[in-house]
């Protein structure tokens, strides 16, 4: 008896401590020979992310799991998201299709390997299943290997709790890739958990400024050599497009001709623009119908023009420029300092 009061009084003291210094529960279990059920995502996050755990615990448990057994893999990378699929069960032709993260969480699961999409989709799926708001992120990262192009070339997630939106990206806190990208290391690197925004948009800029979780989100130097491609680019079949500047300066009234050459015959162009955040954003004009595989569009600046400035084609946004105004009241303020 008295040993059983000796543990529940253990049990309780250690418990109190793991959450007072935001350490996940572990139940007292040695880490090092329990066999975690992952063959779900939901049996999984059940295992490794359960009560009593404070969502900042559920976080930190699933992020290092996926870290500590997901690998990277080396024999997909460059390849195009798009065309790396994951298996679905090919049985009724009836069945209902799973949602797109829990398919793509499944796979991953059962091939302990992915790219950054099948990463940052696991955490989600099981975020999901903790009860904790979770979203990927797709954008543009610096990393060590040549970039050719400014587009969007990774995914990370974005994560809820404590009443705020965190950045993370378990991709690159699982570890490194060899200098001739053949070979992966798994390592842990902290510097990619719940990393302080203004140093994570450093080196990943998304697709939705928004992400950033910065009040002004920062125009990178890759602007000043083209504007960002979206995933839609590769989606339409671009093969060139102008202005090849992201930096746009116009003053209030100027035109601005837009032009790109694509694999699609028929469509729609159209420009939009807006202020952060971009869900904030407009159109004077109605979307231009245009027969051809040379596509144009001209966009006149006006007063509600924003700070940046999209090009749409078929419905998917392809390129974002930034838009610098040169408005009256700014040349008024220069002349009266000079």
């Amino acid at each position: 008896m008295k040993w059983i009061c000796f543990l529940i009084i253990s049990f309780c003291f250690f418990s109190a401590q793991a959450q007072r210094n935001d350490i996940p529960v572990r139940f007292f279990i040695d880490e090092s020979v329990r066999d975690y059920d992952s063959s779900t995502p939901a049996l999984l996050t059940t295992e490794i992310a359960g009560p009593p755990q404070t969502d900042r615990q559920k976080v930190t448990s699933i992020f290092r799991w996926i870290t500590d057994n997901i690998s990277y893999n080396v024999k997909v990378r460059g390849v195009n998201r798009d065309t790396y699929t994951y298996e679905q069960p090919d049985d009724d032709t009836g069945m209902i299709i799973k949602p797109l993260n829990l398919r793509v969480a499944e796979t991953v699961l059962r091939r302990k390997k992915a790219v950054c999409d099948g990463y940052a989709r696991l955490f989600k799926t099981m975020c999901d299943h903790a009860g904790i708001p979770c979203e990927v992120v797709t954008g543009y990262a610096r990393t060590g290997w040549r970039q050719t192009k400014f587009s969007s070339n990774h995914t990370w997630n974005a994560v809820y709790f404590d009443s705020a939106w965190h950045l993370l990206d378990v991709t690159w806190a699982s570890g490194y890739i060899n200098y001739r990208g053949d070979e992966f290391t798994q390592r842990y690197d902290d510097r990619y958990f719940l990393t302080p925004p203004a140093q994570f948009v450093q080196d990943h800029y998304p697709e939705d400024v928004r992400w950033t979780l910065l009040k002004e989100a920062p125009v990178l130097n890759e602007f000043n050599r083209s504007p960002l491609r979206y995933i839609g680019y590769i989606k339409t079949g671009i093969h060139s497009y102008s202005p090849a500047n992201g930096i746009i300066e116009a003053s209030i009234g100027d035109s601005i001709r837009f032009e790109a050459n694509t694999s699609v015959s028929q469509g729609l162009l159209e420009i939009v623009t807006g202020t952060q955040p971009v869900d904030t954003i407009w159109n004077d004009d109605e979307p231009v119908p245009i027969i051809g595989k040379k596509k144009a569009v001209t966009y006149r600046i006006t007063e509600n023009s924003g700070d940046w400035l999209y090009v749409i084609c078929n419905g998917y946004c392809i390129l974002r420029y930034k838009l610098n105004i040169r408005r009256p009241e700014n040349k008024m303020a220069l002349s009266q300092h000079d």
